[in-house]
């Protein structure tokens, strides 16, 4: 076995890794009801698959210059993943589509009273 059909079978696995957590992410959208449940079902496994699928580009291409953009693009997914998930639940939250009487803790609604 050389370096490139080891790199080649990793690349293979990461995005089929990927690819089984879409189908996850995609089966729980339609199962769970509310915005919320929805919206953690979707960013986590996103989040994980856009991350195994880059770095089975970065595995199967080996170029220098991709890996790096790539490696950024998953950094920055990193960061603003969680940011833009929150900034959806309060819209969703303000906006009247989550059920504020199945939440157990609800500190949006003491913060907004002040």
């Amino acid at each position: 076995m050389n370096w490139y059909l080891i790199t080649d079978i990793a690349g293979v696995v990461c995005l089929s890794v990927g690819t089984i957590f879409i189908l996850i992410a995609a089966i729980g959208i339609l199962r769970y009801p509310d915005l919320l449940s929805r919206q953690h079902v979707a960013t986590k496994p996103q989040v994980f698959s856009l991350i195994m699928f880059l770095l089975g580009v970065i595995l199967l291409v080996r170029e220098t210059a991709m890996t790096w953009t790539l490696l950024v693009v998953i950094v920055f997914q990193l960061i603003s993943s969680p940011i833009a998930a929150h900034m959806l639940s309060r819209a969703g939250y303000r906006t009247g589509r989550v059920q504020r009487i199945e939440l157990e803790i609800d500190e949006l609604a003491q913060d907004l009273r002040k």
